[in-house]
């Protein structure tokens, strides 16, 4: 029997709760035993005004009373919370019919993500009487024919002949080596790690977070006041005992109170002449099921918009909370860090913008540990970050990229806000030579530890110096090479250091043929036309107005507010521009 439940509020807490957390049942249950059978997934009680699919809307919670605990002024809640058991049928088959069948009954199997709609049930790989035999392991066989040969085995106290023992190795020996071999060195090797083991693990993991039971009524027939036989198939559809092993298929959750006989004639028509049985199974999806969004609908107060933007970095998680989330903030970093382990172990939020000359990020570590120092794999090759210390974004990976194919093998590249060098290392394996630069000592100092890292620093030299030093002194090096490319990175104000490149060739001959560099310069802007205000500010800084300039939007960093990226050939009148500007 099939208990009903209704849904009421929770009382109301310091952190408030959704309603949805705290189903009631309406009745108490019927008594029922619970057989284990397979690690699979969950099905739903099926409502008609609730959408398709696993909710936390929908099922019914176990008999556990939920807990909130407060440790240091910091509200947790209990994950069995979000524990969820449906009630859903299934179709129990031979293993050898089990992947032919699923695929001409796929329209009416269980289709819920991370859910497998093949249940594999432990313990029945064989018939239950053949078991006892099946159970010994690969020594023995060996040690009981041994036993019935020769009186005794190796083990038993006294070793074997010389003369036994020789002929027991020649008939041992095969391709695996010296494994059983005595008095010789077992070799060690690696274990290679096969397509099978790899999917067994992937299961292991997905299969962690719901689990399949068979529900066995243990009740009598007086006592049921109900007839189930109907759920068992018989006539043309029974074909006798089991033989072997079986799965099972979990139907679809519109099947889950269907009787064998109110099956859809598809179903019937598949199973004709196939070994089979109707059971009900309850599937019980647990915390770790569900996802990150789902999970925060149900702790964040109604019409609070969900946070489910972030940025990684390595083992950290950068959240950007509003206001309205602050009071949840540790809710919120507990359920980002349960959601993205392993990998994540660190949950840091920015509580304040970047206003600093090192460009560096004012963070609150949330949840997890609390080093900042982490490691970041972009496109192949690795860099160290520290996020107390140094500016880093990933969100501009692409934008690298994009950058890159503006480079040749010829060029030499400087960086003038180069940071922990992820543009500055991605140029070196690409160009001729890179000089990188950073006014922030710890950006430096990573910098130079990411060159040698990635074995790149003979084509990189490194500088500690404020922007427009730097360009001055770089250009008019005599050991410098001509620089063909000019990056400046620094989107808050980088088109203020363009008025160093004024007059920067002017102490040379113009016979000596100048090699003007293609200027690539970043910035941010709120105007209606954000292209046309950052040409416009370019040309304020360079006292220039006849070159053409390249824009290109980078991304929307925020409503109204655009990241772009300009490049240009330096104009030849801004190089050679006397002390006193004659333009």
């Amino acid at each position: 029997m099939f208990t009903k439940f209704i849904l009421r509020p929770s009382p109301s807490l310091s952190v408030p709760l959704s309603p949805l957390l705290k189903p009631v049942f309406s009745k108490p249950c019927t008594a029922v035993c619970i057989r284990r059978i397979a690690v699979a997934s969950l099905s739903v009680n099926l409502d008609e005004t609730l959408p398709y699919g696993p909710s936390l809307s929908k099922g019914h919670q176990p008999s556990i009373e939920p807990k909130l605990s407060q440790q240091d002024t910091e509200y947790l809640f209990d994950e069995n919370r979000f524990t969820r058991v449906f009630d859903i049928s299934a179709l129990r088959v031979s293993a050898d019919r089990c992947y032919a069948l699923e695929s001409q009954l796929r329209g009416h199997l269980l289709n819920w993500p991370r859910i497998r709609n093949i249940a594999r049930v432990s313990g029945d790989e064989i018939d239950a009487e053949l078991q006892k035999y099946f159970n010994l392991s690969d020594d023995e066989p060996l040690d009981s024919l041994n036993r019935r040969i020769y009186g005794k085995a190796e083990g038993d106290g006294e070793k074997l002949s010389p003369v036994l023992y020789r002929d027991k190795l020649a008939k041992t020996f095969n391709s695996r080596g010296y494994k059983k071999f005595r008095n010789l060195a077992r070799l060690s090797r690696p274990k290679r790690k096969t397509k099978m083991e790899t999917k067994e693990v992937t299961d292991s993991k997905r299969n962690g977070c719901y689990l399949v039971e068979e529900v066995v009524d243990d009740q009598s027939d007086d006592e049921k006041g109900e007839d189930l036989s109907g759920l068992i198939g018989d006539g043309e559809y029974r074909l006798g005992k089991w033989k072997g092993s079986t799965r099972l298929l979990l139907l679809d959750e519109r099947h889950a109170y269907k009787s064998l006989d109110e099956l859809p004639e598809a179903i019937k028509a598949c199973l004709k002449g196939s070994l089979f049985e109707l059971v009900r199974c309850k599937l019980t999806l647990f915390y770790s099921y569900w996802q990150m969004n789902e999970v925060l609908e149900a702790l964040l107060p109604k019409h609070m918009i969900v946070p489910s933007s972030f940025e990684t970095v390595g083992h950290i998680i950068h959240l950007n909370l509003r206001d309205e989330h602050l009071p949840y903030k540790n809710l919120i970093a507990k359920v980002v860090l349960d959601k993205n382990k392993p990998k994540i172990q660190t949950v840091v939020n920015k509580i304040d913008a970047i206003n600093n000359d090192f460009r560096t990020m004012q963070l609150e570590v949330l949840a997890g540990n609390h080093s900042l120092v982490t490691r970041v794999v972009e496109n192949g090759l690795h860099f160290h970050v520290d996020l107390a210390s140094v500016y880093w974004s990933s969100k501009l990976a692409t934008e690298r990229q994009r950058l890159l194919t503006c480079f040749t093998r010829s060029d030499v590249v400087c960086d003038v806000f180069a940071g922990v060098g992820p543009l500055a290392i991605f140029a070196a394996k690409k160009v001729k030579y890179v000089y990188a630069n950073d006014l922030n000592p710890h950006a430096i100092d990573y910098l130079e530890r990411n060159c040698v890292l990635n074995k790149l620093e003979r084509k990189i030299e490194v500088f500690n110096m404020d922007g427009r030093r730097f360009i001055d002194a770089i250009f008019k090096s005599q050991s410098s090479r001509p620089i063909t490319q000019v990056v400046m990175n620094l989107p808050k104000d980088a088109a203020e250091y363009l008025d160093a490149f004024k007059g920067i060739f002017r102490d040379m001959e113009r016979s000596e043929g100048l090699t003007l560099p293609t200027i690539h310069v970043y910035g941010f802007s709120k105007a209606e036309d954000p292209e046309f205000d950052f040409h416009e500010r370019i040309r304020i800084a360079l006292s220039e107005v006849a070159f053409e300039v390249k824009m290109h939007k980078v991304r929307l960093v925020a409503p109204g507010k655009w990241m772009l990226c300009a490049s240009f050939v330096l104009p030849e009148r801004v190089a050679l521009a006397s002390p006193i500007s004659d333009m």
